[in-house]
């Protein structure tokens, strides 16, 4: 493996789902190397993009794979890659060692559909594997606090980027 520094960055796109009441779905993982304690274990969705992937095709795609989640209107989106690293001694055990952290692009989404829409057991129509095993709603705030600390800064940019959509949408 070469040197942590000289890692990439893992391609990823990031989606904060809100809902008609301006809060945000968060999921709590089923597993991975970076889970610390019980609180740490929520997140917004995210993954990897695939090669040449267009990242907002990639935020949907994603969304949909974790989620089964396809009835949302984009509300926004940072502009620029947000990074974090992941902890160097858990480095190897994360994407098979290939990469030091993600660079991520976000995206602000409302929520049009029913709760009912959203499978996180069986995500994708069935044909994914679940990557969380429990979700709520939550205000944009508490987000931060709900993550693992290496990400929590990521967190911290996306709240201040998306807090003008935490707001009641009409009915």
């Amino acid at each position: 493996m070469p040197p942590y520094e000289q890692l990439p960055y893992r391609p990823c796109a990031g989606i904060m789902v809100l809902n008609r009441d301006g809060l945000v779905f968060v999921g709590r993982r089923s597993h991975g190397p970076e889970h610390i304690d019980a609180t740490h274990v929520w997140q917004m969705p995210q993954g990897g993009l695939d090669e040449g992937e267009d990242p907002y095709r990639g935020a949907l795609r994603e969304l949909y794979e974790e989620t089964s989640i396809k009835s949302v209107d984009k509300l926004g989106e940072i502009r620029e890659w947000l990074t974090y690293d992941i902890p160097r001694d858990i480095v190897g055990a994360a994407w098979k060692g290939k990469y030091r952290g993600q660079k991520q692009k976000w995206y602000a989404l409302r929520f049009t559909g029913a709760d009912s829409e959203i499978n996180i057991l069986t995500p994708g129509g069935g044909n994914h594997e679940a990557e969380f095993v429990d979700w709520k709603w939550v205000e944009m705030e508490e987000l931060p606090g709900l993550v693992v600390p290496f990400k929590q800064q990521t967190y911290e940019a996306v709240v201040k980027e998306f807090a003008k959509f935490a707001r009641p949408f009409g009915d």
